[in-house]
């Protein structure tokens, strides 16, 4: 069971003006917050405007200085609400809100909520309260603190904060920070990433099953009635691995639910990936792509195939066809020579034409597999799977190049959260998750607990957000919901486990 490490401060932090605006920003802020169109009112607990006087409870979440004058937001918890202080000045200073739906990315039509000026006589002043979420529209809301001194062009804000709700551990904290980057019109993540957005989705899925809170369950048919009928139909591609990680996606929701139409789109994805299934090349396996140009038969296409086969078996009563095609790949995977004999450590793919083992050992391929041996145990029953798996575990979780300082970490990692390589980590420890639920002594607990504790520790912001490097320095290179995801997947695993 993951523990939350102490770490510095983080919701009361106090972000100077030169880092949250640089030397052309507060102009920039100025004519941008001009230009936004007035913020429609939001009703939740209270409706917006509410007088602070009122509040229930309250924080002092984040502070910024500029001129002498230190602003704050101040949150109210029990209200699910803010308001904003700018103090140590006089007449004239001028303070309001931010309100952002994406994690502080935008504030089109939350800006300068509760502008408002320090009368005569007065030190400091202070804003009215606002909502932080747009919970009738399933907006996932921040809040921050701006104001300038009478007279002065600096503009300075406070960083980006939120109340407590849905913050209750770790894991629901950073499901929250990511459900702040899904976009309601799309039914997808920032940037609308295709096979990200199904491992995103799956983290989230994962969250309420693990921790019991459903509050964000609605983007499970939110996502599914917007996207059925994208690009192939049935969230299939000519990327056989897209097409894997929504099928696994659907049986997670099919888990979630109990509704039909999940499992039969999952089924759907299997049948589309089996007709890339052929034997006339390296004797076996799923071509990656349908593509005639991109003909490879890679690792994460073919133990996706392994693990959708097998979970689907393990939820239809009575197949065969689908613990069939497990069978077949599975005894094909392990003599492909894409599991390496000597570091048990797994290739990225065969070459085309000499079949033999090529590429990085990319992490998601180290841990897909491991799902998909303790799916197809659960089918069988064959111990000798579970054996082979950890095998492979026991190879991953001690590498050091795969564990620089003992933190996971691929190889060349990239310092972004769009690329694809910024999300293998997520289904690494998801399927390092599902096998050490299926042994009985648990034993990558420790392994999971230290990993989450590390990227709590020195990877994390004040909004729950996390960025790239598990083991630090934080930062939060934009856009992508990358990163997010796979650290909700991680501390979904330490808190299962």
């Amino acid at each position: 069971m993951f523990t939350a490490l102490a770490a510095p401060p983080q919701r009361a932090h106090a972000a100077p003006v030169a880092a949250q605006a640089p030397a052309s920003a507060s102009a920039n802020a100025r004519a941008a917050a001009s230009a936004k169109p007035a913020a429609a009112s939001i009703c939740d607990i209270y409706c917006d405007a509410r007088d602070p006087s009122n509040a229930t409870s309250q924080r002092n979440a984040a502070t910024a200085t500029v001129h002498g004058r230190t602003i704050t937001l101040v949150l109210s918890d029990n209200d699910v609400m803010g308001f904003a202080t700018i103090g140590g000045g006089g007449q004239g200073d001028e303070v309001w809100l931010d309100r952002s739906f994406d994690g502080g990315r935008t504030w089109g039509s939350g800006s300068k909520l509760g502008d408002t000026k320090t009368p005569a006589g007065s030190a400091g002043w202070r804003t009215q309260m606002y909502n932080v979420d747009d919970w009738v529209n399933a907006g996932v809301g921040a809040l921050r603190a701006c104001g300038e001194a009478a007279g002065q062009p600096e503009i300075a804000c406070t960083g980006w904060a939120r109340v407590d709700r849905n913050a209750s551990t770790p894991s629901k904290a950073a499901a929250t920070a990511l459900m702040m980057l899904y976009d309601n019109k799309t039914g997808l993540f920032e940037s609308n990433g295709w096979w990200t957005g199904a491992n995103a989705l799956t983290a989230i899925i994962d969250n309420a099953r693990i921790t019991g809170m459903g509050s964000y369950k609605y983007a499970i048919s939110t996502t599914y009635d917007l996207n059925k009928n994208a690009q192939g139909g049935n969230f299939t591609n000519n990327f056989m691995d897209d097409t894997g990680w929504w099928g696994m996606a659907w049986v997670d929701a099919y888990d979630a639910t109990g509704d039909s139409r999940y499992l039969d789109t999952a089924r759907a994805d299997a049948d589309h990936m089996n007709a890339y299934w052929e034997t006339g090349t390296c004797g076996g396996g799923v071509w990656w792509s349908s593509d005639s140009d991109k003909h490879y038969k890679n690792s994460i296409t073919n133990e996706l195939y392994l693990e959708l086969n097998a979970a689907l078996h393990n939820r239809i009563s009575g197949d065969t066809t689908y613990l069939g095609r497990a069978n077949a790949e599975w005894s094909w995977l392990k003599g492909s020579g894409l599991l390496d004999g000597s570091d048990h450590l797994i290739h990225d793919g065969l070459d085309s034409g000499s079949c033999a083992p090529t590429g990085q050992t990319y992490t998601y391929n180290q841990g897909v597999i491991l799902g998909g041996l303790s799916e197809l145990y659960r089918a069988t029953g064959d111990s000798g799977l579970l054996d082979t798996a950890k095998t492979l575990a026991n190879a991953s979780t001690t590498s050091s190049a795969l564990n620089p300082s003992g933190v996971l970490s691929d190889i060349g990692e990239a310092s972004d959260c769009s690329s694809d390589g910024s999300a293998f980590k997520g289904p690494y420890v998801r399927g390092l998750a599902a096998l050490n639920s299926a042994l009985s002594d648990h034993p990558y607990s420790a392994y999971l607990d230290h990993q989450a504790d590390v990227a709590h520790a020195n990877d994390r912001n004040g909004l729950d957000q996390y960025g790239p490097h598990w083991n630090g320095p934080f930062s939060l290179p934009t856009p992508g919901h990358n990163c997010q995801q796979v650290a909700l997947s991680l501390l979904n695993a330490a808190e299962e486990n």
